[in-house]
């Protein structure tokens, strides 16, 4: 089973409600720019870099498995991943991390941002989802990654969500600095309270 529309398909969907519609959402309450990665040179802004080469990438492999069957083979599948119980296991992570990931960017309501926003205090958001992971949004991230390299198992997929692992534990480490600084004490019993991943 190729899932040959279904990935294009939710790709677009997950970018334009996750991405474009949210942002849309804060800035139109806000008028501020939730995306707050720069051209500096520091850490926290070469993460949105590889960030957005990892993205490029699942963009590219996507398009390949979808479009262009006889170029797949380039992309180094796994043969013995290739199970039809294993990509269905793929597809229901993949929409149940979409479904999971809207619900915490609502329930973060005006404070979700994309990157650390350094210039403006948000509040910290402790109910919902947010009740049960300190990071939610990064937790569907990275099963979002895994259900893609389920469905469509290949060295590009393995590499997307290892390398997508990693760059999302920096980020999350960088982002509890900023939270400590920013909110003290209240941010440091949320995190004795509530776990980091879940």
């Amino acid at each position: 089973m190729t899932f040959r529309y279904f990935l294009p398909t939710y790709l677009l969907v997950y970018v334009t409600v996750a991405f474009v519609w949210r942002s849309y959402v804060v800035w139109k309450k806000t008028r501020t720019n939730p995306v707050v990665f720069k051209r500096s040179d520091n850490a926290h802004d070469f993460i949105g870099r590889v960030f957005t080469l990892l993205f490029a990438v699942v963009v590219v492999v996507v398009l390949v498995h979808s479009f262009l069957p006889g170029a797949y083979q380039y992309l180094l599948p796994i043969p013995w991943l290739e199970r039809s119980w294993i990509s269905w296991t793929g597809v229901i992570l993949l929409i149940a991390s979409l479904v999971w990931l809207v619900l915490a960017q609502v329930q973060m309501g005006e404070s979700w941002r994309i990157g650390i926003d350094s210039e403006r205090k948000t509040q910290l958001v402790q109910a919902g989802v947010f009740n049960i992971s300190r990071n939610p949004i990064f937790l569907g991230m990275m099963v979002t990654l895994l259900g893609l390299f389920l469905v469509i198992p290949n060295a590009l997929t393995l590499l997307t969500f290892v390398l997508g692992v990693v760059v999302i534990n920096i980020q999350v480490r960088l982002e509890e600095e900023y939270l400590k600084a920013m909110h003290g004490d209240d941010y440091i019993g949320y995190t004795r309270r509530v776990r980091r991943w879940m």
